[in-house]
């Protein structure tokens, strides 16, 4: 049973610390799998959906997140791709998450999103 100073600290992280708490969490055969299922990809694109709304959200104002659905999946993929590797400059907190994926994960989620390959 969890200490009650642990589960108040878990209550005060921001949105960004509790993702990547939960991609520590998930079992290892959704973190390392090589070619991630369907429902894999749905279970990690609905923590994406926290921060990125759907195609659909209102007119983007700038430095606001980005909605994910409607670009390229090969777009998304070179994104998510530069996230990992640190080669996205005006990234925040994404690089942190991303290096939380392996290459068949982004490569599912881009083209989960992605317009041009569902």
């Amino acid at each position: 049973m969890p200490h009650t100073d642990s589960i108040v600290a878990l209550a005060d992280l921001s949105r960004p610390a509790a993702f990547a708490l939960l991609l520590w969490a998930l079992p290892p055969a959704i973190q390392a799998a090589q070619s991630p299922t369907s429902q894999d990809t749905e279970l990690l694109a609905a923590s994406c959906l926290n921060c990125h709304a759907p195609a659909s959200r209102a007119a983007q104002t700038p430095g606001s997140i980005p909605a994910l659905g409607g670009q390229s999946a090969a777009v998304l993929k070179q994104r998510l791709q530069d996230f990992k590797t640190g080669k996205a400059a005006d990234a925040t907190v994404m690089p942190r998450l991303m290096r939380g994926y392996d290459d068949a994960q982004i490569a599912a989620l881009a083209q989960w999103f992605g317009k041009d390959e569902k």
